[in-house]
């Protein structure tokens, strides 16, 4: 095989098959949002329960992150995201056949661990193949396969209720997650000196090691961790239950403007991607538009609190703004020899997804702290504190990467 794929096969055999595993574990990472009126239903979960259930598919995804970056350097893509894909089928699996709290969050647990390399493995690869100018654009294209699965999570599972139950709903999931993992292990070729374990493993640890020590990394990792943990906490799951108990949205409602949502969550991904890549022609740097992003992202939570009346309309930019963050793994590539992509975007991916679990926990035993409505909803004044706690935290990350980057300029 050739050093370079040609532009066609570039789009068949990475970019393609990768897409079907982001698919499938965004589609996983949101069904919640929907089918969390039949969970709480059927099996009596509390606002902290529905929380912890959903949030524990962040834990397990964050707990595998450093190792998945030294097997995706070490073994590449095809393999690694392969076989984890049949986790994930397997936890889907399990969460449709279960009876309990404990089963559903063990089956979140494993569809948390088998999708979780489903965007570095991307990223890895696209790092190999693909020049550093491309990054920006080409990590955001794998991201709009995202959000397609957002997508599909929305009135296409609203759909789907009306035909068989959430567990049905689970069991077609985990064919789809076998279907991706056969895809991925078959159709994507083999990077250059994949599996040929060059290093040893104290080398790799050595490299991570001096990746997590880097001053550059944490200017990047602070304020993006903060960021994305917001952004996924909340459109994972709180987003559904917002639109019912603040904007007063029926179900139906609700799972169309999840889907808007999700389509402006699209639009924001190739936007940024494209614009990152047009301004560096300009010099630009890719960190001004992230920064720009995220900023406009705070902005729109803010005004989501202060104003909910507009909250159907807010939605949209919360979707589309906080697409900016997923800049931030292009940037780190470009930043650290590529030798080091898979163990750096991983070291970032670690800190957003154990972000993502606390505030998507945090969110559900706040809103647990005031009484049920009248309609048997979440109070509108937990839902504030619980956005505004989260906004303060990203404020202090994003002026904390301000001062070290006016002391310490790229």
């Amino acid at each position: 095989m050739t050093d370079r794929l040609s532009a066609r096969a570039i789009l068949l055999r990475l970019f393609l098959p990768f897409a079907l595993g982001y698919f499938v574990s965004y589609l996983f990472r949101t069904v919640n949002a929907v089918i969390a009126p039949d969970l709480v239903a059927d099996l009596n979960l509390t606002a902290s329960d529905l929380g912890l259930l959903t949030s524990v598919y962040f834990l397990s995804f964050a707990a595998f992150q450093l190792p998945l970056g030294v097997l995706l350097d070490r073994f590449g893509s095809r393999r690694v995201e392969g076989i984890l894909l049949l986790f994930a089928a397997a936890g889907a699996l399990v969460f449709s056949l279960a009876e309990s709290l404990t089963t559903l969050i063990i089956g979140r647990a494993l569809i948390g661990f088998g999708v979780s390399a489903c965007l570095m493995a991307a990223f890895k690869a696209f790092s190999s193949w693909l020049p550093a100018e491309r990054l920006p654009l080409a990590n955001g294209v794998q991201m709009v396969s995202g959000g397609m699965g957002a997508l599909a999570a929305t009135t296409p599972v609203q759909a789907a209720l009306q035909i068989t139950d959430w567990r049905g709903v689970f069991m077609g999931l985990a064919g789809i997650a076998l279907l991706a993992a056969v895809v991925v292990f078959i159709v994507v070729p083999d990077q250059r000196n994949e599996g040929r374990q060059q290093e040893s493993i104290a080398v790799q640890l050595r490299g991570l090691r001096s990746i997590v020590s880097s001053r550059r990394f944490w200017q990047i990792a602070l304020w993006a961790c903060m960021s994305q943990a917001a952004y996924l906490s909340i459109i994972g799951l709180w987003s559904g239950p917002w639109l019912r108990d603040v904007a007063g949205l029926g179900r139906d409602d609700t799972a169309r403007m999840l889907l808007w949502i999700a389509v402006a969550m699209i639009a924001g991904y190739f936007t940024f991607g494209r614009l990152a890549e047009r301004l560096a022609k300009q010099g630009v740097s890719t960190s001004v538009v992230a920064s720009t992003g995220m900023g406009l992202f705070l902005v729109v939570q803010l005004l989501l609190v202060l104003f909910p009346g507009f909250g159907v309309i807010l939605w949209l930019g919360f979707g589309f703004f906080g697409t900016a963050g997923i800049l931030n793994y292009a940037l780190l590539s470009q930043s650290f020899p590529q030798h080091l992509a898979g163990r750096s975007n991983t070291a970032l991916n670690l800190l957003v997804f154990v972000g993502a679990f606390s505030a998507q926990w945090l969110i559900g035993a706040i809103l647990g702290l005031w009484p049920t409505t009248a309609a048997g909803g979440y109070s509108p004044t937990g839902y504030r504190v619980a956005f505004l706690l989260l906004i303060g935290c990203q404020m202090l990350a994003a002026g904390w990467s301000f001062i070290v980057s006016r002391s310490h300029p790229e």
